[in-house]
């Protein structure tokens, strides 16, 4: 099953970190809810509002590149508590004054798919170097900031 962004899904919590909670999604897949998105509320510890193996119901706020799922159980409590947006027609403006196209968005829902790789026989090897020099790009970054905050520095 694919998932959609903006849609809500039944899940349970599989896991509980410090900065959020890891939810398999009914169906399929797995996400993870950030701190900051558990509670109308400031969360301080997450074991006070979630237990492992809860149900929770949960809103794909976002999908990335590398198919990590966003969710937020906040969003998903706000859309089931308020009433279904009244539609807009094609001419009128939403509230942040920009026009809106109901007609672009019902041709194609938003659903993530990922990026087609091409197989490296088919690739340059400029195109190798490329995809290398990022990857490994990628990689530094996450090792420099998993080893500044395992010594307590900050970066500005």
């Amino acid at each position: 099953m694919q998932l959609e962004i903006g849609k809500i899904y039944n899940g349970k919590v599989k896991g509980i970190t410090q900065y959020g909670a890891f939810v398999d999604i009914e169906g399929g897949g797995t996400g993870m809810v950030h701190i900051s998105e558990i509670a109308n509320t400031y969360v301080n510890e997450i074991r006070d509002h979630l237990t492992e193996n809860q149900e929770v119901k949960v809103k794909v706020i976002g999908i990335n590149e590398a198919g990590k799922v966003s969710l937020s159980i906040k969003k998903a409590s706000e859309n089931a508590e308020s009433a279904p947006p009244r539609q807009r027609k094609g001419g009128e403006r939403s509230n942040n004054g920009s026009r809106d196209n109901n007609n672009a968005n019902k041709s194609k829902p938003n659903v993530w798919e990922p990026k087609k790789q091409t197989p490296p026989s088919e690739m340059t090897f400029e195109d190798m170097m490329s995809r290398f020099k990022q990857s490994s790009e990628e990689r530094m970054c996450d090792l420099k900031r998993s080893t500044d905050r395992k010594n307590g520095t900050r970066r500005k």
